[in-house]
């Protein structure tokens, strides 16, 4: 099936849900704390100017003409408030502005009276003006306008942002939380399907739904690993056990067989058994494989002489002397041992009936590619993923071959052996491309 142009893992999937959930949570909280905070700001700004414009004109009011002057001089020193008298040629602005300005010059000409005069400006002189009388005397009363200002935008703009910033950490702490029992069941699945079976799974989490998962799962991973026991045990004993008969058909075919062609193909026949049971005996190996610094240069050439009659195959190697990489001999002789004898028997050219054999290498800073190509008809595309299945032909017409279907499938199982990777190409050209991936020792 079509992957989707754009996929995320089940991590970012919850961690941007959640982040979009509490992002428009805080923004949400934001707009109505500034809406419940609007009117009693106002209420409590206009409330304090006009306590002290009553105390203003209290005081100026019961003070004879000596006392009056000491408490203006007073208030102006102590509470950065400034009496005035009001004269006719004062020109003012008023003090609306925008809409938290106008509910508290309403509030104050709700207390102090209709003909109170609230501006932002008098004569030039910024700051808050309230105009008010005394008797019949029009005075101003001018004091600092931050007393009536609502929350700033940088105040606002660093509550959202702490709030944004523990939404972030909030939502990586919870999809964290919420995807680790997945992410540990995905992993242990690619292990069981790399055929380790020893994987576990906490079988303690409190979470009812996640544990009887993980039992589930534990469960299956042991049967699973008992089956593939049983499978080797029984490819082993199956494999040791044809040896001793084989061996007597060879030997009563050479003693008691008369003509010399009938026992040559009953010894080619006999020959072709053996190999099918070494065949069987590499596959149920066990996976256990101590790896260590190998000369790979000398196991290719090593194998590459072993296949000497050039009228079946040619091999051709462009290999620089003295590749190491971490793996073990005999497992990596079995590799290419199966891969030549792949190209030997399904590689050959429809031409000149050889199969050409080309051997190359590539190699990063972290490992080594080697590539095993043949020039035969390769392989159609659509069964390519299923040539390292065991027992699996690639090719209707090659059910009459003398193989056991195993060579491909006892190459990616030795490889998994040394943390290696094996992959299958058709050539644009024709023939099949085999690329090997070692780490560099």
């Amino acid at each position: 099936m079509p992957r989707p142009p754009f996929a995320l893992n089940l991590f970012w999937r919850t961690f941007f849900l959640l982040g979009i959930l509490l992002a428009g949570g805080v923004f949400a909280w934001v707009q109505t704390l500034r809406q419940l905070e609007f009117e009693p700001r106002a209420v409590l700004a206009a409330q304090q100017v006009a306590s002290l414009v009553n105390l203003s004109r209290a005081a100026l009011r019961f003070s004879d003409g000596i006392n009056r002057i000491a408490v203006v001089k007073t208030m102006s020193d102590q509470e950065a408030v400034k009496i005035n008298p009001r004269e006719p040629g004062d020109r003012w602005e008023p003090f609306e502005t925008d809409r938290f300005t106008r509910a508290v010059a309403n509030e104050l000409r709700n207390r102090l009276g209709e003909s109170t005069v609230v501006a932002r400006t008098v004569n030039g002189v910024p700051a808050l003006w309230v105009g008010f009388n005394i008797e019949r005397d029009p005075y101003w009363m001018q004091t600092d306008s931050t007393r009536l200002q609502p929350l700033t935008p940088g105040t606002w703009f660093v509550w959202v942002t702490i709030a944004l910033v523990a939404t972030v950490l909030g939502s990586v702490g919870i999809a964290r939380l919420i995807n680790r029992p997945l992410q540990d069941l995905s992993f242990a699945a690619s292990r069981i399907r790399e055929g380790e079976f020893d994987s576990r799974l906490d079988e303690s989490t409190l979470t009812s739904e996640i544990r009887a998962v993980n039992i589930g799962f534990n469960r299956m991973a042991r049967e699973l690993a008992k089956v593939e026991e049983q499978r080797a045990v029984m490819l082993a004993g199956i494999s040791h056990d044809l040896r001793t008969p084989l061996a007597r058909l060879r030997l009563e075919a050479e003693i008691s067989v008369a003509d010399d062609e009938a026992r040559r193909n009953m010894a080619a026949d006999i020959d072709q058994l053996d190999a099918i049971i070494d065949k069987f005996m590499d596959y149920a190996r066990p996976d256990e494989t101590r790896t260590g610094p190998v000369d790979l240069t000398q196991v290719i050439v090593r194998e590459a002489a072993a296949f000497r009659d050039t009228s079946q195959i040619r091999i051709s190697l462009k290999l620089t002397p003295g590749l190491t990489v971490k793996g073990d001999d005999t497992e990596l002789g079995r590799v290419f041992a199966n891969l030549f004898e792949n190209a030997r028997r399904y590689g050959r050219s429809l031409d000149t009936g050889v199969a050409k054999v080309k051997v190359t290498h590539v190699q990063t800073s972290d490992s080594v590619i080697i590539t095993v190509r043949d020039y035969g008809p390769g392989v159609a595309p659509e069964k390519l993923e299923h040539l390292t299945t065991p027992f699996f032909r690639g090719d209707a017409a090659r059910t009459a071959a003398t193989g056991a279907g195993l060579g491909l499938a006892i190459v990616k199982k030795s490889l998994q052996r040394m943390d290696g990777h094996f992959e299958l190409a058709n050539a644009r050209d024709g023939g099949l491309i085999a690329h090997i991936r070692l780490k560099r020792a």
